[in-house]
């Protein structure tokens, strides 16, 4: 049941209204994501949480989860997000019952991000993690996690360069787009086949492309 406690600050009717809203779809389905977004509505009045969890960031992170499930099963040990921001598509895997996962590290370089993560993945406890940090300076060898995800490669100026700092073997799950006139998109690629050829990973499990209104996203799934 939500534990939260209303949101008081002013100028926040529509959190007001989203607040109760998440509350009582949560109560209604038991779900645990959906408490958790009332829980971050009620205690990061900050949180871009409306952009986070829109119907496109949603959209794509279900395809992730889906194709990821087909392509590489169900079982994976620790899986490592970068980009992590608010714990969302976390807190997705850990609501799909088809997924056995042990344990989720969250990385961002925002540190104002972790405790919203923390927030929204609560009810997996020590199963779920939010580090600030930068991704150039992670220890991939030490720790090698069974899955690196990174859905915003668009971002990354070298991905090639950062995937060789990965151990070779380590799975991967990659997002990219062609949102080109967005400035924040410092490298986007016109295709899917254009992203395959930039990440060059040694086994390729899935590739393909999901339509968005103003832009196609490409994922590829395999191993460097």
């Amino acid at each position: 049941m939500m534990d939260a406690t209303q949101p008081e600050y002013p100028g926040a009717d529509w959190r007001e209204h989203a607040f109760d809203l998440t509350r009582g779809i949560a109560a209604y389905t038991s779900n645990p994501l959906i408490a958790g977004l009332a829980r971050i509505i009620a205690k990061h009045p900050q949180a871009d949480i409306a952009n986070a969890f829109n119907h496109k960031q949603v959209a794509c992170k279900m395809w992730a989860r889906d194709k990821l499930l087909e392509s590489s099963g169900a079982r994976f040990g620790r899986i490592w997000i970068l980009g992590g921001w608010y714990g969302v598509l976390a807190a997705m895997l850990f609501d799909d019952t088809r997924l056995d996962i042990d344990a989720i590290d969250s990385f961002d370089i925002d540190p104002s991000v972790a405790a919203v993560a923390r927030t929204l993945n609560r009810p997996a406890g020590e199963r779920f993690q939010a580090v600030t940090a930068d991704m150039y300076a992670l220890d991939y060898a030490a720790v090698r996690p069974d899955l690196v995800v990174n859905t915003s490669c668009e971002h990354i100026a070298n991905v090639r360069g950062w995937l060789d700092l990965l151990p070779r073997g380590t799975q991967v799950l990659l997002q990219s787009n062609d949102y080109f006139s967005e400035p924040t998109h410092i490298n986007c690629v016109a295709s899917v086949g254009a992203f395959e050829e930039m990440a060059g990973l040694s086994e390729l499990r899935f590739s393909g492309e999901l339509p968005m209104k103003k832009y196609t996203r490409f994922m590829l799934i395999g191993t460097v």
